[in-house]
């Protein structure tokens, strides 16, 4: 099991329908993930994880210019919940 960081940034954007893109991508998969003020948390397998960062970048680059931040760790405590729809 690996934790990931995950926090994007849109540019030159009013919006944050970037964000939300990603959230959609991160949603459609089996990650555990909790969403937080500035940025979300994901946890499963490694292969499942950076299978989900993927399609998060590419969800949110759809919708603009962005920067996209991640940090991983296999050494994070592990989330206390499922997935987190809200």
């Amino acid at each position: 099991m690996i934790q990931a960081t995950v926090a994007i940034y849109p540019l030159g954007q009013t919006d944050y329908v970037g964000v939300d893109h990603a959230l959609e991508a991160i949603r459609a998969t089996d990650v555990q993930f909790e969403v937080r003020a500035m940025q979300t948390e994901l946890i499963g397998e490694r292969d499942a994880v950076f299978g989900t960062l993927r399609p998060a970048f590419d969800a949110a680059a759809s919708a603009g210019a962005m920067v996209m931040t991640v940090t991983v760790s296999n050494a994070c405590p592990v989330l206390p919940s499922a997935n987190q729809a809200d």
